[in-house]
C-alpha cells in the first residue's frame, strides 16, 4: 500500500474504480486505431486524423461543461460519465459483429470518451478533495500514480495477446466493460455530499468557462507549473510517434522489442509514486517540485542517440525508466500542490481547463513534430524535442511563488481569489 496509511472505505471504492478503468484502458490501449487499421483498412491519415480529431472535438464538448459539473454533486456526474463511456465504447463491438463498423463511428466514440474522461478527472479531482483529509492528499494521489503505471505495464502486453487470439475488438469490449465496473464502484462509494453553493446569478456565463485557465494563470505557481508541464508533457508525447517510426522503420527493431522498451520501465513508476511522501517529508513540496521537475527533463534529448541491436534497446529502456521515474514522483505531487492551491469552488473548472490545454498542446505539437519529421527526419524531432524540454527548469517556479497560497478549503468565491 503506497504510503501505508488507511485512507477508509470510501476512499477504498473511489481507488477500486480508478484501478478497474485505468486497467481497462490499459487492455484496450490504441485499440481504436489498431480497429481502424485492421478491420476498416484506413489510410495513415485517417489514422492521424482519427488520433488527433477525436480528443479535439473531445476537448471543445467539454469546454462548457466545466462549469456545470463545478456547482452540482461530483459523484453523480463521475457515475454519469463512467456510463456515458461504456455505452460509446461498447457500440464498436456492436457494429462490428453485425458489420457495420465505420471510420465516422470512431471518430465520434473517440471525441465521446475524450471528453468524459476530461469531466470524469475534474468531477473526481473535485471529489477526492471532498472526500479525504488534506494532508492525505499526497498519499491518494500517489496510489492513482502507481494505479497508472502498473496499468501501462500490464494492460497492453495483455491487450496484445487477447487482440492475437479473439480478434480486434476484444480489448474495446474489456475496457467498455471497465467503466461499467468503475460507474458501479463510484455508486458502492455511498455516503452524502453537500451540493456546492454558486453565488451570483444562475446560468452558464462565458466568464465561468473561462475562470479555470483565469485561476491557472493568475497564481504564480501554478501558472509557471502549467506552463512548464504544457511544454514537457507536449513534448514527451510528440515524440512518441516519431520514436516509434525511428525504431521500427528506421532502425529495424521487431515490434515486441518496441513494446518491451515502453512497458518495462513502466516499473519505475511504482518506484517513483511510493516514494514521493517520503521524498517530500524529507525535502519538501516546494523543493521536490524544483528537482523532479528538472529531473524528468533532461532524459529525452538521448532518445536522439538510439542505435540498433540490444545496446540501442537498452538505452531506449534506461532513458525511459528515469524520465519515468521522474515523473511518476513529480505527478502526485503537483496533483496534490494543484488541490490544495485552488478553492473549492474552482477545482473542476481548473481541473478541466489543465486537461483541455494539456490535449491541445499535444496535439499541436504531435502534428508540427510529424512535419518536421517528414522534412527532415526522426532524429532531428528527438533532438529539438530533446532541447525544448532541457529548457523546460527555467520555467519552475522558485521561491515565494511556489508557496501554497490559497486554503485548501477555501470556500471564496472566483472573484475573491483573483490576482
Amino acid at each position: 500500500m503506497v504510503g501505508g496509511r488507511d485512507l477508509g472505505r470510501r476512499f477504498g471504492w473511489l481507488w477500486a474504480a480508478y484501478a478497474v478503468s485505468a486497467y481497462g484502458s490499459g487492455l484496450g490501449f490504441g485499440a481504436l486505431p489498431l480497429i481502424a487499421v485492421l478491420v476498416l483498412d484506413a489510410s495513415v491519415l485517417q489514422v492521424s486524423v482519427l488520433s488527433a480529431v477525436g480528443p479535439a472535438v473531445g476537448a471543445l464538448i467539454a469546454l462548457p461543461l466545466g462549469p456545470w459539473v463545478e456547482f452540482r454533486r461530483k459523484r453523480p456526474v463521475m457515475i454519469a460519465m463512467d456510463f456515458t463511456r461504456f455505452a460509446a465504447m461498447l457500440t464498436i463491438p456492436v457494429a462490428y459483429a453485425v458489420g457495420r463498423l465505420s471510420f465516422t463511428q470512431l471518430l465520434i466514440v473517440a471525441a465521446v470518451v475524450a471528453a468524459a474522461k476530461i469531466v470524469f478527472g475534474a468531477a473526481s479531482g473535485a471529489y477526492l478533495k471532498s472526500l479525504v483529509r488534506r494532508e492525505d492528499l499526497l498519499v491518494a494521489n500517489a496510489r492513482f500514480e502507481s494505479t497508472t503505471w502498473s496499468s501501462i505495464a500490464i494492460g497492453p502486453p495483455l491487450g496484445g495477446a487477447a487482440i492475437g487470439l479473439l480478434g480486434p475488438v476484444i480489448t474495446v469490449a474489456a475496457d467498455a466493460l471497465s467503466y461499467l465496473l468503475s460507474a458501479l464502484g463510484v455508486m458502492a462509494i455511498g455516503g452524502g455530499e453537500r451540493a456546492p453553493e454558486r453565488s451570483g446569478k444562475p446560468g452558464l456565463r462565458a466568464a465561468d468557462v473561462l475562470e479555470g485557465w483565469r485561476h491557472l494563470l493568475t497564481h504564480r505557481g501554478l501558472r509557471a507549473l502549467y506552463l512548464n508541464q504544457l511544454l514537457v508533457s507536449g513534448s514527451i508525447m510528440a515524440t512518441e510517434p516519431v520514436l516509434a517510426v525511428l525504431m521500427l522503420r528506421d532502425l529495424g527493431f521487431a515490434p515486441w522489442q518496441y513494446a518491451l522498451a515502453f512497458a518495462a520501465p513502466c516499473v519505475g513508476g511504482l518506484i517513483g509514486s511510493r516514494l514521493a511522501r517520503r521524498v517530500v517529508a524529507r525535502y519538501g513540496q516546494q523543493r521536490v517540485l524544483q528537482l523532479f521537475g528538472a529531473f524528468r527533463a533532461v532524459w529525452l534529448i538521448g532518445l536522439a542517440l538510439v542505435h540498433p541491436g540490444v545496446s540501442g534497446l537498452a538505452t531506449v529502456i534506461l532513458i525511459e525508466l528515469a524520465i519515468i521515474v521522474g515523473m511518476s514522483l513529480y505527478n502526485p505531487v503537483l496533483a496534490t500542490y494543484r488541490l490544495e492551491n485552488t478553492p473549492d469552488a474552482l477545482v473542476t473548472r481548473t481541473l478541466s481547463a489543465w486537461s483541455i490545454g494539456s490535449g491541445a498542446t499535444i496535439a499541436a505539437l504531435g502534428a508540427l513534430s510529424g512535419l518536421l519529421a517528414s522534412l527532415t527526419g526522426p532524429r532531428t524531432v528527438l533532438v529539438v524535442a530533446g532541447l525544448l524540454v532541457l529548457l523546460s527548469p527555467l520555467s519552475l517556479p522558485r521561491g515565494r511563488d511556489a508557496s501554497g497560497s490559497v486554503s485548501p478549503r477555501s470556500g471564496d468565491s472566483p472573484v475573491a481569489v483573483r490576482r
